[in-house]
């Protein structure tokens, strides 16, 4: 049967014996076309809706999950203005407290029997549902900070920086997968920007908030702000965060478990049941297995896939060089107190949420243009089947540029605070070094998301593996690299790095479709293998009764 993503094609005038011919071909490839992606496409996906949920439930979900997102970045960058007042109080050098930032990013390696990596946590969430990671998550954050605010040694505080951060760390991979679960490929570059803009808040307003309670209430009043605001959160989703996971509910449809159940859902059930409307549990979900409970590493170790994250990985860990640097440079080379420095840091945060306004909608653009090109028609509610659609064209045309440019603005940025120029010029080509990256890095993810399609938190969290492992061996080297060759040598080598990678953007535009196609035929081909393993199994039972 054609394919419903396809338009129908229009009368066309009288056409010559030579133009017929070559429309009679084109015909004939365009029905092979139509063909082959009607195949594709599931039947549930051709006549089903891919949510059930209204626009408006949609958004306050995507605000929810926009919220818990926050922590991870939060509890890294509202820790940053703090950093000297720590060394002080320790009595460590500010090398040694920046160690506590590199435990905290590099906690993505290290599943904790206490806490949860993220690592774990989306392959977790893939197979059993959103909810109840969301609230594990959210329980270890709490306990940590509460030991973190009542703690007294560096050691102390190292140890419960990666509890802290394995807490948090996995909300991020959730809230990108809570988009996946709610909105098509056509829609997700917009919705991921306003899911990672939660996560992009943390740069803008986390050292001003750090820098005001450390100044008036001291640093230990950091954690316990954080303690309250993530019960209110936890708060939140208990009550009204409805269960998302595809596996679990497929569109929404379907009555999850009772652990999987807000309690605004169960409230609605037992309405249902007062007014005598039986809730329908006889719908059954299509997927027939679960996956591997580290996916993540599956995902990471993928050609394709692989490589993006290779490439994200060492931007944002760039990107972390520099806002760790930020404190000491800010003190050494202009006086500026813990509050003074929080300050600095927003036209950071500003740069990135303004990025998550602005890319989401380039990303989308992209697509529709491609799509416009193929002929496909876009429907909101229908997901598109990406088999022959070119979607590494779609997501990094724009972020190739844009690597470039983040590049150029880092290296400025670098030998203005060299030469501590009036801070006003620094800080206006902070914001756009912030903005840039921030575009580049919501692509990546987009993308990352698009090719793992069946566990976006899996493929969310091995982006989150990438840039926080290499974003720790970033951090942890910035401090000896200032302090031997500069802020001016640190920003063009973070610059350079960019540029001196950037080719692999162009490997994947080139043979990202090839590897795509390849993955899902190996995939076909172990499904089929599994297929006949289990009829044999089956034939040999009967057998043998």
């Amino acid at each position: 049967m054609d394919s419903p993503y396809i338009k129908p094609q229009s009368d066309s005038p009288p056409e010559s014996e030579g133009s017929a011919d070559i429309r009679a071909n084109a015909e004939l490839e365009k029905k092979a076309l139509d063909k082959e992606t009607a195949e594709d496409v599931p039947q549930s996906q051709q006549s089903v809706d891919y949510s059930v949920y209204s626009i408006t439930e949609k958004r306050f979900f995507i605000i929810i999950a926009s919220l818990a997102a926050l922590f991870s970045p939060l509890s890294a960058n509202i820790y940053y203005s703090a950093l000297n007042t720590l060394a002080t109080d320790f009595h460590q050098s500010l090398s040694n407290i920046s160690l506590t930032v590199t435990t905290y990013l590099v906690r993505t390696l290290i599943p904790l029997h206490t806490g949860l990596a993220p690592t774990i946590v989306g392959s977790l969430s893939d197979d059993f549902g959103r909810r109840p990671l969301y609230l594990a998550c959210f329980i270890v954050y709490i306990c940590a900070n509460v030991g973190l605010a009542v703690q007294n040694s560096f050691a102390g505080l190292l140890i419960l920086r990666m509890l802290q951060s394995s807490g948090s760390s996995g909300t991020v991979a959730l809230a990108s997968a809570v988009a996946a679960d709610i909105f098509t490929s056509a829609q997700r570059g917009s919705y991921m920007g306003y899911v990672l803009m939660g996560a992009l808040v943390g740069p803008a307003f986390g050292p001003v908030i750090g820098g005001l309670l450390d100044k008036y209430l001291g640093w230990r009043w950091i954690f316990w702000f954080l303690t309250i605001f993530a019960g209110a959160t936890f708060t939140i989703i208990f009550f009204f965060l409805p269960e998302t996971c595809r596996k679990v509910v497929g569109n929404g449809s379907i009555i999850p478990p009772l652990w999987n159940t807000s309690v605004l859902s169960y409230w609605h059930q037992r309405k249902q049941k007062a007014a005598g409307i039986e809730p329908n549990h006889s719908a059954k979900n299509e997927f027939k297995r679960r996956g591997s409970p580290i996916q993540s590493i599956y995902i990471v170790f993928d050609k394709e896939s692989g490589v993006v994250l290779f490439y994200a990985g060492f931007f944002f860990a760039g990107f972390y060089m520099i806002q760790t640097a930020l404190p000491g440079v800010l003190q050494d080379q202009y006086g500026y107190s813990a509050l003074d420095i929080g300050l600095c840091y927003i036209p950071a945060g500003m740069g990135s949420l303004f990025a998550a306004f602005v890319m989401g909608r380039f990303l989308d653009f992209n697509f529709r243009r491609h799509a416009k090109k193929l002929g496909i028609e876009i429907s909101h509610n229908r997901q598109q089947e990406l088999r022959n659609f070119p979607i590494e064209k779609a997501r990094l045309e724009i972020v190739f540029p844009l690597a470039f440019a983040a590049a150029a603005v880092t290296i400025i940025f670098g030998w203005l605070m060299k030469e501590k120029i009036f801070i006003a010029a620094p800080l206006v080509f902070l914001f756009f070094s912030s903005f840039f990256v921030s575009c580049s890095f919501q692509g990546l993810s987009t993308l990352v998301v698009d090719l793992n399609r069946d566990s976006p938190s899996s493929a969310t969290a091995a982006m989150n593996l990438a840039r926080c492992l290499l974003g720790a061996a970033g951090t942890a080297a910035v401090v000896p690299m200032l302090n031997s060759i500069g802020a001016g040598w640190v920003g063009v080598f973070v610059g350079g790095m960019w540029v001196v990678l950037s080719p692999l953007i162009l490997c994947v535009l080139k043979w990202g479709p090839q590897w795509r196609e390849d993955k899902r035929l190996k995939l076909e081909a172990k499904e089929a293998a599994r297929t006949q393993e289990a009829a044999a199994a089956s034939g040999g039972e009967g057998d043998g009764v």
